[in-house]
């Protein structure tokens, strides 16, 4: 079954002048989807971008980061493990190449779970091995994403 996603990516960089020069537009520009917040962003701050917005590595780290975790929280339901709280603090290492090309090399989620008293933390932590094989963000980049969990309980 084919999915189709359709994103309105709209250019707000352009200072009166264009591209005349290279130093004479910005590297914004907003996501606006219908019927979603528009999400203003920036290119790398490394790259002169403005680092209060999202940029093109910080989307995809987080795309790989929320497809986990929606797989987790639904395998942790039909395994009947309790999870209360769900924070992931992903990172991405990458590496520009001569020529000034850059790539990811690899990503590691770094998940905190909170599950409820009584949950089987053994349980919790084999749903990780599961992740990958249907994540559809995973599965589609060309770099190893690999998964650090930890766990602690609560009532």
């Amino acid at each position: 079954m084919a999915h189709q996603y359709v994103s309105n990516i709209v250019w707000t960089g352009n200072r009166g002048e264009g591209t005349s020069g290279y130093r004479s537009y910005d590297r914004t520009w907003d996501i606006a989807i219908a019927g979603k917040p528009v999400i203003h962003c920036s290119n790398d701050p490394l790259l002169g971008g403005d680092p209060a917005k999202m940029n093109p590595e910080d989307l995809l780290l987080c795309a790989l980061s929320a497809c986990h975790m929606l797989w987790y929280l639904h395998y942790a339901a039909v395994d009947g493990v309790v999870v209360t709280r769900y924070e992931d603090q992903p990172m991405g290492l990458g590496e520009v190449g001569p020529g000034g090309a850059g790539r990811f090399t690899s990503a590691v989620l770094r998940p905190h779970i909170v599950l409820r008293s009584g949950s089987d933390e053994a349980v919790a932590r084999a749903i990780h091995g599961r992740i990958h094989a249907v994540c559809f963000i995973a599965r589609s980049v060309n770099f190893p994403v690999t998964c650090e969990p930890t766990f602690s309980f609560a009532d």
